[in-house]
């Protein structure tokens, strides 16, 4: 068992994404990504190094299948019961404890769902977003790489046998411009990420599971755009493929849960990928549709009786809410550039199934009553955030000092202040529409009006103790410390107001409204038996993750820590059967 360079308590937490200094961070991140993020594109790079001809893009991507003499690689072998297993999990490298919690579920050689013993997968697939908040050596370092080796201790450290690992980038991959992760998952002397090992050539990829199945993984940027040589690989791919193969299609965005922002091309580019197998492999279908970055679990049924959408970001980052989910969604809006393959689905519905007493559950995780009852953290969120509070404080003692100096103008210049960055703030993630004009003017009424009441109660109190006139120093700076110290407080706690009246009867800043807290429960991965006649899908979830001194070394063979008492996975609804319909009957000539 080899020696780990730190221990746990040395290792991130998750982040504080109201940190100033991390929010000036992501903004610059931000910035020059979309500044030159498309002059730049890493994507292009790689596949100029990678100048192959299509049949060997398709000899790659069926390396895993039997008969292929890749005994000393690995073999999707199939069980006795002729079944292919593999595991997908998204959003990881957040905070130590649920990543590597999430790692050691993910390593077991099974583990229970209901009266079944499900096998580790012989693929692991991760969704996107391998670290937060930015990448960058040392993040994939201490949140990736040392909790998955930890978790899954290498057994053939000389071998390149071992199951594969593909990953999929997602935005925050991308802030480096994809650098770091293209230098792991797509070096070509094989990544050792414990047990498991790196095969990937470029940041998308497809494999052939089983004679009829496929996966696919589509990196779409951070433009949700697909450059050419991504397409000519999967046209190539399709190409490849057997007439009336079934493909389980990866995206780096659930475009189905985002159709509501204006704009958004996220299912837009994942119905082009979908195009691009239905034009050029005869009978195609796709039964499953899968993503991470929402951190959640939720599933929806189309209405064509087959496909599954399926949002499964539990590897580690923070919790998102589902209070917000809606009960059916509409991806038939050719108007709004919005439809799935040609009108094949129309209408989407939040799936359901009971439990044994009979009683009716949604297919999401937590539940819409979880989620509200978490979303009432935001109310201490001067305690989680105390640094954004420190921020706010310091425009309401700048508005303060404006409204000693001009009493009259400031009770207009206050609210257009706050309600200008309000709206600036929110538009970014929630589009301009009228309902975020009208919260922003809203917000920007009550902080200015608080802004400009403390400053006038300071400055009388102030008055009562001390004469600004022969003390103008020491006023100074009592007043900048009341109106930052203690109006920091009260602004922040406004703040925290907002976002649980927003993300819990507005349907805004669900994002914010749950990373303010840094929710580090409801954990969860998926796990996917592939037989010839369809996909069984096993939703496995962790409620709750173990604190950080929970965590002992182990003096057994597997993970370099546990925890006493164990990991306690459980099912977060039974398990879902896809059945691919049968290949058309051939035509018979009289």
């Amino acid at each position: 068992m080899a020696k780990p360079d730190k221990t746990p308590p040395e290792l991130p937490y998750m982040a504080g994404w109201f940190e100033p200094g991390l929010l000036v961070k992501l903004l610059w991140r931000v910035i020059v990504s979309d500044l030159f993020g498309q002059y730049a594109d890493r994507r292009l790079i790689l596949a100029a190094l990678d100048p192959v001809s299509p049949d060997e893009l398709v000899a790659r991507a069926k390396q895993f299948m039997p008969g292929n003499n890749n005994e000393e690689v690995w073999t999707f072998t199939p069980d006795e019961e002729g079944a292919v297993w593999i595991d997908y999990v998204a959003d990881l490298g957040d905070g130590f404890d649920a990543t590597y919690a999430m790692a050691c579920l993910l390593a077991r050689e099974s583990i229970a769902f209901e009266d079944k013993a499900l096998p580790r997968g012989q693929l692991l697939v991760m969704g996107g977003d391998e670290v937060y908040p930015t990448a960058s050596a040392e993040a994939y370092r201490d949140k990736l790489l040392t909790p998955y080796r930890w978790a899954f201790p290498d057994p053939n450290p000389r071998l390149l046998k071992g199951p594969p690992v593909y990953a999929l980038p997602g935005n925050h991959d991308w802030y480096d411009g994809l650098v770091q992760f293209l230098a792991l998952f797509s070096r070509r002397e094989h990544l050792h990420l414990g047990g498991w090992r790196t095969h990937q050539r470029r940041s998308y990829f497809a494999l052939q599971l089983a004679p009829t199945w496929w996966i696919w993984g589509m990196d779409s940027q951070l433009d949700d755009d697909m450059d050419q040589p991504q397409k000519d690989y999967f046209v190539a791919i399709a190409k490849g493929m057997g007439v009336n193969s079934n493909i389980i299609l990866c995206g780096p965005e659930p475009g189905w849960l985002y159709t509501r922002v204006v704009g958004n091309g996220s299912l837009r580019i994942m119905d082009y990928l979908a195009w691009i197998a239905i034009n050029h492999c005869r009978g195609v279908r796709i039964p499953l549709v899968i993503s991470g970055d929402t951190h959640h679990y939720s599933r929806y049924e189309g209405d064509d009786g087959m496909t599954q959408f399926v949002t499964s970001g539990g590897g580690g980052a923070f919790l998102h809410p589902t209070h917000q989910l809606a009960q059916t969604v509409d991806i038939d809006r050719p108007a709004d550039d919005i439809t799935w393959m040609k009108s094949a689905v129309k209408k989407l519905t939040l799936g359901s199934w009971k439990t044994k007493e009979g009683v009716a559950q949604e297919a999401c995780y937590p539940s819409r009553a979880e989620s509200m009852a978490m979303l009432r953290g935001n109310l201490r969120f001067p305690a989680y955030n105390p640094g954004f509070g420190l921020v706010l404080g310091a425009i309401y003692w700048l508005l303060g000092l404006l409204g000693s100096h001009l009493p009259s103008d400031v009770w207009y210049i206050a609210p257009l202040v706050m309600a200008g960055g309000f709206f600036a703030y929110t538009k970014r993630t929630e589009g301009n529409s009228t309902k975020v004009k009208l919260v922003s003017a809203v917000n920007g009424i009550v902080h200015g009006l608080a802004a400009i009441g403390l400053g006038a109660l300071f400055t009388h109190l102030n008055a009562l103790v001390l004469d600004p006139t022969d003390w103008p120093r020491l006023g100074f700076i009592l007043f900048a410390a009341e109106m930052i110290g203690l109006g920091g407080v009260v602004a922040a706690e406004l703040f925290g107001v907002y976002l649980y009246v927003s993300s819990g009867y507005l349907d805004l800043n669900h994002n914010d409204a749950f990373s303010s807290m840094r929710r580090d429960s409801h954990r969860n991965f998926i796990r996917i038996r592939i037989a010839e006649d369809g996909l069984t899908l096993y939703p496995i979830g962790l409620t709750d993750v173990p604190a950080r001194d929970a965590w002992i070394k182990n003096s057994q063979p597997g993970p370099v820590y546990v925890t006493n008492p164990d990991l306690r996975s459980e099912p977060i609804e039974p398990p879902i059967v896809i059945k691919a319909p049968p290949p058309p009957a051939p035509v018979v000539t009289a």
